[in-house]
């Protein structure tokens, strides 16, 4: 079977992981955790994840229909490392919600126009009218890390977008929107582990692209981009919550969880919506651990 871009996450496998990556991927059990930081050795119980996640379902539609009947706009943005598991979280949130009310915006590369305009003009666009969720799957961050790490920009332009940032978000606050920004941090053996089974399934292959290979040579300065970035984002008005996602089912569920115990929605069933996790969801000093 042909592998995409000529097997290159294969090759980094082979040729030039770090020792301990792959000594944590030979030795992966089916339901083990791969992060030996990771506060849990095992996968969470498929069936318990699956009754938490179907309460959780039920309270995502009755906050859904107090955004539309009263409303309200929410910006919900995702962000984190590639295979930290974002589309599968945004799936589960969207899956039993009305497109109309919950939509999902992942914009692919700038044109030579939005090239041109203000950094931050092609998103506002997609901003939530009133009664509207919007679910950016990747947003504005983009120049704080990916394009920085890849020369896609300036120190000058990442700097200056440094300085607008938290303005920009005080002023989507400021009209009302309710802001929640997400980083999904997943370890390095759990990132490959997950870039190799998507190398080899053909219903999968199309989730890689050549900056997944790429970037697989850059963790290192992928890591100190996002450290200066919580740096300079993580604001009162607009702050980030980090969720561990080396375990798929506790990171959907975990996530979910967040997002409603931030609305205060009609209906709102706080034991269903249960506790959060400290060890899995928290401020950007999670992302150290």
């Amino acid at each position: 079977m042909d592998l995409p871009f000529d097997g290159g996450i294969s090759a980094f496998y082979r040729d030039q992981a770090p020792d301990a990556v792959k000594a944590a991927i030979k030795s992966a059990k089916k339901s083990g955790i791969l992060n030996s930081n990771y506060p849990y050795d095992t996968r969470w119980d498929k069936d318990e994840y699956e009754a938490e996640l179907a309460a959780l379902q039920v309270q995502l539609v009755r906050m859904q229909a107090w955004v539309r009947d009263t409303g309200q706009r929410v910006a919900i943005v995702f962000e984190g490392r590639d295979a930290a598991g974002k589309g599968g979280t945004i799936k589960r949130l969207r899956e039993n919600l009305n497109p109309r009310v919950a939509n999902v915006v992942a914009l692919s590369k700038p044109t030579d126009v939005e090239a041109a305009q203000w950094y931050f003009q092609r998103y506002i666009a997609h901003l939530p009218h009133q009664g509207q969720i919007t679910i950016f799957d990747r947003s504005w961050y983009n120049r704080g890390v990916v394009e920085h790490v890849f020369g896609f920009c300036t120190p000058q332009q990442r700097d200056r977008w440094f300085g607008q940032v938290p303005a920009f978000e005080q002023m989507l606050v400021d009209e009302g929107i309710t802001l929640i920004k997400i980083w999904l941090n997943v370890g390095q053996a759990t990132q490959l582990k997950r870039f190799l089974d998507r190398e080899k399934d053909p219903l999968k292959q199309w989730k890689l692209s050549s900056i997944d290979v790429k970037g697989l040579h850059k963790w290192d300065a992928y890591s100190a981009a996002i450290f200066e970035t919580f740096t300079r984002t993580h604001t009162d008005t607009a702050p980030w919550t980090i969720v561990r996602s080396d375990d798929k089912r506790r990171t959907r569920v975990q996530t979910i969880r967040h997002i409603l115990h931030q609305l205060d929605y009609a209906g709102k069933d706080t034991n269903a919506l249960g506790a959060l996790d400290p060890k899995i969801v928290g401020g950007p000093d999670l992302w150290h651990v």
